[in-house]
């Protein structure tokens, strides 16, 4: 199966974008939430009040659709569940990383992750990006590194050296398994016949959600069920966290569905962009000079990722 960047859908373009301003805003929310829950508290709000606003929006669209519920065969139900799975993987190496007193180290390396999907989708789907595509990854990636190192005070021969240290281990191990998530449910998309692209989108998001749900409730019934109370507790933020989860989880399942995982990824790295932006116009904090080039650096990712389709 050769894919490259024709035919796709420009649906991705704005799926991308929105995807991830839904992001970095969650995330703020999240941070709200950091003093009422644990990590796997805020983790399992995501899933489990994100799930029926997943129903809600596959609900309506397939309605307004006139589409009925497709097949979900053997093969969409496993490859749902593998890219549920190795969402929640990195998830966790992610916090592994955090446990290693790297909290930066591990969050920049996680962030490799559209390079790596562009690694993988070449040697096993033979999905092939142009030139240009490739240089706006290396140069998103690159931004993001910088965004998140060099404000840390930590340089170059430290990020180097950083590589064999646990954290780093870890958020590279995490940026793996977001790079499978992906690629698992863009596979998974493909699989469900007689539906738009959207509706599979959609679809898709609801069976992972459930099945994330559904693990992540399961291991806190058995192992931690004060965070159980505390996330029922915290339901009016927890609702809101729910809801741009599913609506940022969706803007990713339709681009996946409709363009390459990396390319995707790397339009989604506008997410860094909202964030600091939220912070020096809302919260007036100045921008310094490696946040400018970091910056520039991954809009300059994103003009190159969008070049390679027109």
């Amino acid at each position: 199966m050769r894919i490259g960047t024709d035919g796709m859908n420009p649906i991705w373009l704005p799926a991308s974008l929105l995807g991830g301003l839904f992001q970095a805003w969650r995330t703020a929310l999240q941070q709200r939430l950091r003093a009422e829950l644990s990590v796997s508290g805020a983790g399992l709000v995501r899933y489990l009040y994100g799930l029926p606003f997943a129903f809600g929006l596959a609900g309506i669209w397939l309605w307004l659709q006139g589409a009925h519920l497709p097949p979900l065969g053997f093969a969409f139900l496993g490859l749902a569940a593998a890219g549920g799975m190795a969402q929640m993987a990195g998830t966790i190496l992610l916090i592994m990383a955090f446990g290693h007193r790297g909290f930066v180290v591990g969050t920049a390396f996680s962030k490799t992750e559209a390079m790596q999907a562009a690694l993988v989708t070449a040697l096993l789907l033979d999905e092939h990006l142009p030139l240009l595509a490739w240089l706006g990854i290396v140069a998103g990636v690159t931004g993001v590194l910088m965004l998140a190192l060099t404000g840390s005070g930590i340089t170059v021969r430290q990020i180097w050296r950083a590589l064999g240290q646990p954290a780093a281990l870890c958020g590279l191990g995490a940026g793996s398994m977001f790079a499978c998530a992906a690629i698992a449910i863009k596979l998974a998309t493909a699989e469900l016949a007689n539906v738009d692209l959207v509706s599979s989108a959609l679809v898709t998001l609801v069976v992972v959600m459930a099945i994330q749900s559904g693990l992540h409730l399961a291991w806190i019934i058995a192992r931690d069920r004060p965070t159980l109370t505390s996330a029922l507790r915290s339901w009016r933020t927890s609702t809101q966290v729910g809801l741009l989860s599913a609506l940022g989880s969706a803007c990713w399942y339709i681009g996946f569905a409709a363009a390459p995982a990396a390319l995707v990824r790397i339009v989604g790295q506008v997410e860094v962009i909202f964030t600091i932006a939220f912070a020096h116009f809302y919260l007036r904090e100045p921008i310094r000079w490696h946040e400018a080039v970091g910056l520039l650096l991954v809009v300059v990712g994103v003009i190159l990722a969008l070049l390679t389709t027109t």
